[in-house]
């Protein structure tokens, strides 16, 4: 039996002890610094017999309790044997983040954190926190799952890491080689400016020689007929004073009459002499040349393609609509022959809509408010479709002569600009950011263009396109309308099919509405369909009109306009308009 007073031990089996009969049980937490004293109860949670102090004080210390406690005659007989082989010394020496002075002891199950006991104290007390001294539960980690499952994740993010940096290192010396590309064409633009600027400069300086030359050929003109006349004037002048002197008047007198025929002939070539409009001239730049000189203006733009593969916009649920029929406008004019065949459409501003008339070979202005047409520019040949380019430009196609008509609008009037030859028989157009994406039926297939004509983007394919008669773009999506495949194909900027939309039996007008969804003219059918901006869903909007032709979308009015095409000029002389809420 131990002795009381004296320390037990620290290397001891029960064994040694006796029978059950002589074990005497002692508080642990005494009998590792202090006196030894009997046990008077025993802590569950802590699994050590504890003296009639350590008991009470267990109770009060908010780190115990709330700890499950045995009296003397509930607690254990025995000592466990966790309590008899004190485990290994600790090396909890980790400083907890927030408490500087206090080293890392414990760890929350239920908020999977390390704690000092300052943290448990304050802040992971027993009701709310199943709190464990790390000791007493780091043996399960060694080989365990957790570890292995850990070192696992590390060795995977490691190898995504690197993964990673190989990857932005490619990706970068992509983006490098095409901003290397990029100065070369800068170099290249600048050339191609400066030639042009040399061209234009010659070509002034040889209108300024013309005039030059020209007003030293009417100055050697005037000299040598003034020369001449004063000459002339002089000598017979002499004459007529001789023969005056010498009373020689038969003489004098034939001479005084050829020289008044001769003063009637020198007055009318010194009057043509005067008549010489020689004039000062001044120089005044191109207003346009001067613009892009301007301190705010570059050189150029940069455009961007991302290397990463873009998410898809979620998709566009559509919603329920209400229609309701505002009228209709007649596009009719006295300049017109035939019955109208609007087949493009576009808005210029949401008072100014833009048509073009297949049969009448015209551009007309329609102003919506006033519900007329305010002006018509005839036309050599049959347009197409049309796109607005800017609040004062229009882009118009000419699918037989295979070209692009720019056309300015200024005081609502319309005036032909330059033409930009294209590569086939150009049906659609639309307008984004300064590009022009334009389809064409023969061979069939899409463009994307500069302004300036300059080639972005070509994308061809039977399985593609199949007589692609109309075009609308937004900066995420191309759509494109196919009419003998009878789908919608929608596009990204670069050219990929990102979508389609089928069964609609003859597919032809289409514009884009302000929430991403798209409208589109079912011919044969009689109804305009409304299509999920990523080709998912479509519902009909519109049903019993006439034939359906082409179509244009006003966002600030909610307004929805159509053309027909029935060959009866009771319906195609009309715009029907209708109010979508």
């Amino acid at each position: 039996m131990a002795v009381p007073g004296k320390r037990m031990p620290k290397h001891f089996s029960l064994s040694t002890i006796g029978c059950d009969e002589d074990i005497v049980l002692y508080c642990q937490p005494c009998d590792h610094d202090g006196p030894r004293l009997p046990a008077h109860g025993y802590c569950v949670d802590c699994r050590e017999h504890l003296c009639e102090t350590c008991f009470t004080l267990h109770k009060r210390h908010t780190l115990s309790r709330h700890h499950y406690l045995l009296d003397k005659n509930s607690m254990p007989q025995t000592m466990s044997s966790a309590s008899v082989h004190p485990s290994q010394p600790d090396n909890l020496t980790k400083p907890c983040p927030k408490h500087m002075k206090e080293m890392i002891k414990f760890y929350c199950q239920n908020h999977e954190t390390l704690l000092c006991s300052v943290c448990v104290t304050l802040e992971h007390t027993g009701i709310s926190c199943e709190v464990n001294y790390i000791p007493d539960i780091s043996d399960l980690v060694i080989n365990s799952k957790e570890h292995q499952v850990i070192l696992k994740a590390m060795d995977t993010i490691t190898k995504q890491c690197c993964k990673t940096s190989e990857d932005v290192k490619k990706i970068i010396a992509k983006s490098n080689s095409s901003l290397t590309d990029v100065l070369a064409d800068i170099k290249k633009f600048r050339r191609e400016i400066n030639q042009r600027l040399d061209e234009l400069e010659r070509q002034a300086e040889d209108a300024a020689k013309a005039i030059q030359q020209e007003n030293n050929k009417n100055l050697k003109t005037v000299e040598t007929t003034c020369d001449d006349v004063t000459k002339s004037l002089k000598t017979s002048s002499g004459i007529i004073q001789h023969l005056n002197t010498s009373k020689q008047a038969d003489k004098l007198f034939m001479e005084l009459k050829l020289a008044e025929q001769m003063i009637k002939d020198y007055e009318k070539r010194v009057h043509q002499l005067a008549a010489f409009d020689v004039k000062l001239y001044n120089f005044i730049s191109n207003k346009e040349i001067s613009t892009l000189l301007e301190k705010d203006r570059s050189l150029g733009t940069f455009t961007e393609k991302s290397l990463k593969q873009p998410s898809p916009p979620p998709a566009v649920d559509i919603k329920f609509r209400k229609t309701t029929q505002q009228g209709k406008i007649c596009v009719e004019t006295s300049k017109d022959k035939q019955a109208c065949y609007i087949t493009g459409m576009t808005l210029l501003t949401p008072d100014l809509l833009i048509i073009t008339d297949w049969c009448n070979c015209a551009v007309k202005i329609v102003d919506t408010c006033s519900q007329s047409v305010t002006d018509q520019l005839q036309l050599d040949t049959i347009p197409s479709k049309v796109t607005s380019v800017t609040s004062t430009e229009l882009a118009v196609t000419f699918r037989d002569k295979q070209t692009i008509l720019f056309i300015s609008v200024y005081a609502n009037k319309l005036k032909k600009k330059q033409t930009l030859k294209v590569d086939g028989k150009c049906q659609g157009i639309s307008c984004y950011q300064g590009k022009l994406v334009v389809s064409f039926v023969q061979p069939a297939g899409l463009q994307i263009l500069g302004t300036n004509g300059s080639i972005l983007k070509t994308v061809r394919g039977e399985n593609i396109f199949s007589w692609p008669v109309y075009v609308t773009t937004n900066s995420n999506s191309i759509y494109v309308s196919n009419c003998k495949m009878k789908t919608i194909t929608r596009l990204n900027w670069q050219g990929e099919v990102i979508g389609s939309y089928g069964g609609i039996t003859k597919l032809l007008g289409i514009t884009l509405s302000d929430d991403g969804t798209v409208f589109v003219c079912d011919y044969d059918r009689n109804v305009i369909e409304e299509i999920a901006g990523d080709c998912s869903t479509g519902k009909v909007v519109l049903e019993n009109v006439n034939s359906p032709y082409t179509v244009c979308w006003c966002a600030e009015t909610s307004q929805l306009y159509f053309s027909c095409r029935t060959e009866q000029g009771k319906h195609d002389n009309f715009l029907q308009v209708f109010k979508l809420s």
